[in-house]
């Protein structure tokens, strides 16, 4: 799928954020990409080594991937690169319980030309445990790079695919000449998803096809131990499909299921209490109404990194009758409910941990700050992103807290790490070290409305660099009152020239211009957010579209073509 959007030149309106290694390299190295050295010190930073920590200044040094001290009286070999860091906060990198990050989306099964839609093949009703998601990963996706720069370091991905599509992997998101690979076959990868027009094609039928799957392992393998110790007994026929469920059923590996709501959670817990298989709920995104069955279960849960949008309650207006008022009142509790939910999952004493599958990479630290404002700890935001992942994923031997002998895996910040005005500087994976560029913020004047230092109304020019070339077109953004409209052109991506596009949640914060807009490439639509820094007539920033990653983007206000204000 993903050659195919690129054969119609989908990645020339695709933009965003790409920074990549800045490290000293040998000049002997006719590559380029020989590190001088494989020893760091990092000193005078301020280190918070876990989540219990206050933070205290010390000196980590570093060498062959490995932490090889933290403290204030090290000796620092003769070899080692010595970074600043007196402004600097340094934080154990962080885990994604579960991700899509440099997963490449599968092109589905052809349907052979006998093909019943009440009893389909295992492979095309999206029952394929037996593949691997390693073998679906490429390290040099640019969602990879995203993932990073927010401070990502390791991860469990999770293969493309239906209701059993396969064995989740650990990988480091590291060098793209390293496998970075530490683990297959970690989990089983399922949801509640069906098959479409096909069996099973409903929720009750996904239940009944995971029991019939899982039973029929189960006699699978005691057939098969019977046939191993005696004989006059038929061979058991041993499928794919039987095969990749093994490791479930002999209680080696989990199950991940991928559920959203609550009642998707108690159909999870019901499976599980029925069968017996070890459990992991996944992608919880309204689990208020469940959070003490979660906790009485024993259940490892991950919830999304990610909060429902505020902008339809930023656009409410005070001059409107009772009946929408009252709607207005319903949205804005529902909101808030669901921002509070993690803040009640740590007051209840689940040890969550977080996925950012299914979420937009670049509003993740917004959505975890989000969820501070609500209630949720620090420390539990902290614990969240490290030490309660590296438990879950049983990775804590070497991962999670920043201690002698642990992976070298840190992110380094220009101050604490959830406020608002601190940025990502360093990020060390296995490790290397990622450098990443600071931007000096830029406040507005009032309020972000348009009315202070920061204007946005106008047309725009603006370029993008991506891997297919150099693209460029117009936005226009025109305001009326509070409420701001626009467009936007683009290369159509069947190559028939230009397209225009409206522009959707056009929003600009202190000197931050967000929006978003459709695009339909080849029958599949697909939502293409922008978020960019304005100053004065310019604007730098990044376009990031689902499943291609992002790619950097530039723009300068024609002067000439000021819209109304």
């Amino acid at each position: 799928m993903r050659k195919t959007l690129l054969k119609a030149s989908v990645m020339s309106i695709m933009m965003g954020g790409f920074f990549g290694l800045q490290t000293t390299f040998g000049q002997s190295d006719p590559s380029g990409k020989k590190p001088i050295t494989s020893t760091y010190a990092i000193t005078n930073a301020t280190v918070f080594a876990n989540p219990s920590s206050e933070g205290s200044k010390a000196t980590v040094l570093i060498k062959d991937g490995v932490i090889k001290g933290v403290g204030n009286n090290l000796t620092l070999p003769a070899e080692a690169k010595i970074i600043a860091g007196d402004s600097l906060f340094i934080y154990p990198g962080f885990i994604d319980g579960a991700s899509n990050a440099g997963i490449i989306k599968q092109e589905p099964p052809k349907r052979p030309d006998n093909f019943v839609s009440s009893n389909p093949p295992d492979e095309i009703a999206g029952i394929t445990p037996w593949k691997s998601a390693i073998d679906q990963f490429d390290i040099s996706s640019s969602q990879v790079d995203d993932l990073r720069k927010m401070g990502f370091t390791l991860t469990q991905i999770i293969p493309d695919g239906g209701m059993l599509s396969g064995k989740t992997a650990l990988v480091v998101l590291g060098e793209k000449n390293s496998t970075n690979l530490i683990k297959e076959n970690v989990a089983l990868n399922a949801s509640l998803n069906g098959a479409r027009g096909m069996y099973p094609g409903t929720t009750v039928g996904v239940m009944a096809k995971f029991r019939d799957v899982y039973k029929n392992t189960q006699l699978t393998k005691e057939r098969q131990a019977t046939f191993a110790s005696n004989t006059g007994i038929s061979r058991p026929e041993l499928t794919p499909t039987y095969m990749g469920m093994m490791d479930v059923i002999d209680g080696k590996i989990p199950v991940i299921f991928n559920v959203e709501n609550d009642l998707e959670v108690r159909r999870a817990l019901s499976l599980q209490k029925e069968l017996g298989f070890q459990l992991i709920l996944s992608g919880l995104k309204e689990y208020d109404n469940v959070i003490d069955l979660i906790k009485s279960s024993g259940t490892r849960v991950l919830i999304q990194l990610s909060v429902p949008d505020d902008k339809a309650i930023k656009a409410q207006k005070d001059d409107t009758d009772e009946s929408v008022k009252a709607q207005y009142a319903r949205v804005k509790e529902a909101y808030d409910k669901a921002i509070a939910q993690a803040a009640k999952l740590e007051k209840a004493g689940v040890a969550f941990a977080f996925t950012t599958s299914g979420a937009k990479t670049n509003d993740l630290m917004k959505s975890l700050r989000t969820m501070i404002e609500a209630g949720l700890s620090e420390k539990a935001a902290l614990a969240a992103l490290t030490t309660n992942p590296a438990s879950i994923l049983g990775v804590s031997r070497f991962a999670g807290s920043i201690e002698t002998g642990k992976m070298a895996n840190l992110v380094i910040s220009t101050g604490p790490i959830f406020q608002e005005e601190s940025q990502i500087k360093h990020v060390v994976v296995d490790g290397n070290i990622f450098d990443y560029e600071i931007k000096e913020k830029k406040k507005n004047g009032a309020n972000g409305n348009g009315n202070g230092s920061v204007s946005i109304v106008g047309t725009w020019d603006y370029n993008s660099q991506t891997p297919a070339g150099s693209s460029g077109g117009k936005f226009v953004i025109s305001k009326d009152g509070s409420s701001y409209s626009g467009t936007i052109t683009y290369q159509d991506p069947s190559g028939s020239g230009q397209a225009t596009s409206p522009l959707k949640d056009i929003s600009l914060s202190g000197s931050t211009l967000s929006f978003s807009f459709d695009v339909n490439a080849g029958g599949m639509n697909l939502t293409v957010s922008v978020s960019g820094d304005v100053s004065g007539n310019s604007m730098d920033g990044s376009m990031n579209i689902t499943d291609f990653g992002s790619f950097p983007i530039s723009a300068t206000l024609n002067p000439t073509l000021i819209a109304n204000k």
